[in-house]
């Protein structure tokens, strides 16, 4: 299994998915699209040269579209869409920005320097689901915020709506996600088996590779094991994090109080962050150390306020002092402890944290898109 996750090609049971389009007369160039294609583990759509020019059709439909220099008289009178790039060679050469111009290209691409780009760049349109995973981060403005709790509540109604989630536990001193959930004992990739991972990961293999609490068939939980491993580096959260969000539908990831640079990464990808703020005095002077930190990475940083309120905080004024909007408050929950330690993490219910999640995703819907059966988280 760790080699296919570095495979983009992996799934071999998938339905084939139509490649890029190349465009060019050159055949030192041609050799080398072609090299690039096997590479990312995929077939182009179709060659074109002068003699064959793209049809309308097939130039609108095609994931992507890889244009030589040669080639630009041949498509600039081509409609004008996202996903077509020229590629070139002479970095010096100012008639290839021109080019670009022409022909409506997204970027240049000057080759050998960008073959590693340009492979993602294959890769990610043939192996997208369409639109990218929302992305939301949840941090603790203090330890024991109940952030993990969150993430993970969250993350299952999403799941449990029908929805494709995905649960990252981005925080190594936090004792694990597969406990919080009651999935330890579950086979599957941990934080460890993947940090060595850097380039590319390929999204199905990931997904299948990871333990899916409650047997969902939509929720798949990637947390740390209780080895002695607590940092991966920056470039495997990335490449995992890039390959979650292919998959579409929603990624949570529980993030650390203090960012190291694997979470510092995290929040580069992120759509939003919740800010768990107790309605305490000094849980808002802690919060403001983070939201200070997270908000010169992210500017979308949200509170949500959690009960009691011990000094008669409310809810507006803890969003108040630090300076940020309120995306909601969570009442405590009588009981919600003892399930959490036994391991028996509600699912569905009518308590404040159930009705927190389906409001927030509810308030997500048009983002996210519909669910796969038509319905909405």
């Amino acid at each position: 299994m760790g080699n296919d996750l570095l495979n983009p090609s992996a799934d071999r049971d998938a339905p084939a998915q139509p490649g890029p389009l190349l465009v060019t007369g050159d055949d030192r160039l041609l050799d080398d699209l072609l090299r690039l294609c096997a590479v990312a583990g995929v077939e182009p759509q179709k060659i074109c040269g002068a003699t064959d020019p793209p049809t309308p059709g097939l130039w609108q439909s095609a994931p992507l579209i890889l244009v030589g220099c040669d080639a630009v008289p041949w498509v600039e009178g081509a409609a004008r869409r996202e996903g077509v790039l020229l590629i070139g060679r002479d970095l010096d050469d100012a008639q290839v920005w021109r080019n670009a111009m022409a022909v409506g290209a997204d970027h240049v691409a000057f080759l050998p320097e960008a073959e590693p780009w340009l492979v993602d760049r294959i890769a990610d349109a043939v192996e997208s689901q369409g639109t990218p995973a929302f992305t939301i981060g949840v941090v603790g403005g203090r330890g024991g915020a109940g952030a993990s709790t969150l993430a993970a509540a969250l993350a299952t109604h999403a799941a449990e709506a029908g929805r494709p989630a995905m649960l990252l536990d981005a925080d190594p001193l936090g004792g694990g996600l597969d406990l919080l959930l009651g999935a330890e004992q579950m086979p599957g990739l941990r934080w460890p088996d993947l940090a060595g991972a850097g380039g590319r990961v390929n999204a199905t293999a990931l997904a299948e590779a990871l333990p899916r609490p409650r047997q969902s068939a939509e929720l798949a939980v990637l947390s740390w094991d209780r080895s002695d491993v607590l940092t991966i580096p920056p470039a495997a959260m990335r490449a995992v994090l890039g390959a979650s969000r292919r998959r579409g539908g929603l990624v949570v990831i529980d993030l650390p109080r203090r960012f190291d640079e694997a979470a510092v990464e995290a929040l580069g990808q992120c759509d939003l962050v919740l800010l768990v703020v107790p309605r305490e005095i000094r849980a808002v002077a802690a919060a403001a150390r983070i939201a200070a930190a997270a908000t010169m990475l992210l500017r979308d940083v949200r509170v949500v306020a959690r009960g009691p309120a011990p000094s008669g905080l409310t809810p507006a004024e803890v969003a108040g002092s630090l300076a940020l909007p309120l995306a909601g408050e969570l009442d405590p929950e009588p009981g919600l402890g003892p399930r959490l330690e036994s391991g028996r993490f509600p699912a569905g219910g009518t308590g404040p944290l159930a009705r927190f999640c389906r409001t927030f995703l509810t308030a997500l819907a048009p983002t996210l898109g519909p669910a796969p059966d038509g319905g909405a988280a």
